[in-house]
């Protein structure tokens, strides 16, 4: 293994449990992971995050010997008005997640850019500061946790679902919330990476890789349009210094070809680093 490596996403081996993912990411030779926390997508951190499951999960991580950069979770729809019930469930949740983030020793909890649907709640504008507005509640209280707030935009199948609807959450954020840049997401909404890079390269925080092509997200490295020499071209152009890891939530390879298949990409992206 490269020192130079990518890390690896534990979503990119949702069908195993947490403590399987983690040992068959090991033995392929990543030392860093992303911990996928997305009910519906990846079960590895139970939705009910009670302390116990918490301490249990952390437990789970730390036996591993795996680093863990961020963890990818979701505190439910930002840009969905709550009652006051609602909310106090949110922040209870919120408060879980950004302890397990704290106890694994990652460094920022990423939060998505709204609900799972394209089409607003009470208006375009409104919405996009109610998300941005929880970003930014969410990133104060992760600071009393020692760990930053990062979103993932744009996400194909939310809210901010292209470049044009991130950027214009992007630019009603927090500085203190980071974003995340991942290719597959770009690429399927019609966006180019390496555009999205120099556009927006001061606030990009981390960076995930999956192949693409429009419309569809789900492939595998080399099995997509994405352009990632020209992308990594201009994170380097930017001045990024973050770090990047493979998300490989793919449906072109079986779950058996999957470690190889994590090997290869890791192989590839080492060779752009």
């Amino acid at each position: 293994m490269s020192d130079r490596w990518p890390g690896c996403s534990s979503i990119s081996f949702r069908h195993l449990g947490l403590a399987e993912a983690l040992r068959v990411i090991g033995e392929c030779g990543f030392t860093e992971i992303d911990l996928g926390a997305l009910p519906g997508v990846c079960d590895h951190v139970p939705y009910d995050l009670t302390e116990a499951a918490v301490a249990e999960v952390v437990s789970t991580v730390r036996a591993s010997g795996l680093a863990v950069r961020s963890v990818n979770g979701d505190i439910g729809d930002l840009n969905r008005v709550l009652d006051e019930r609602a909310a106090q469930e949110r922040e209870t949740h919120l408060g879980r997640l950004l302890d397990l983030t704290a106890g694994c020793g990652a460094e920022a909890l990423v939060l998505p850019c709204g609900a799972q649907s394209r089409e607003p709640v009470t208006g375009l504008d409104a919405d996009l500061d109610r998300v941005a507005g929880e970003l930014a509640r969410a990133a104060e209280v992760a600071r009393a946790h020692g760990v930053a707030i990062w979103v993932e935009a744009p996400h194909f199948f939310r809210l901010c679902g292209d470049v044009e609807l991130a950027a214009r959450l992007i630019e009603r954020l927090d500085p203190a919330v980071g974003v995340v840049l991942d290719t597959s997401h770009i690429v399927a909404s019609g966006g180019d990476p390496a555009d999205f890079a120099r556009r927006f390269g001061p606030r990009i925080a981390h960076v995930h890789l999956r192949d693409a092509k429009p419309g569809g997200i789900n492939h595998s490295i080399g099995n997509g349009v994405v352009d990632f020499p020209a992308a990594f071209e201009a994170l380097r152009s930017t001045g990024y210094g973050g770090a990047c890891a493979l998300e490989l939530e793919t449906r072109d390879v079986t779950d058996d070809e999957r470690p190889a298949a994590a090997v290869r990409a890791a192989q590839y992206i080492a060779t752009l680093l």
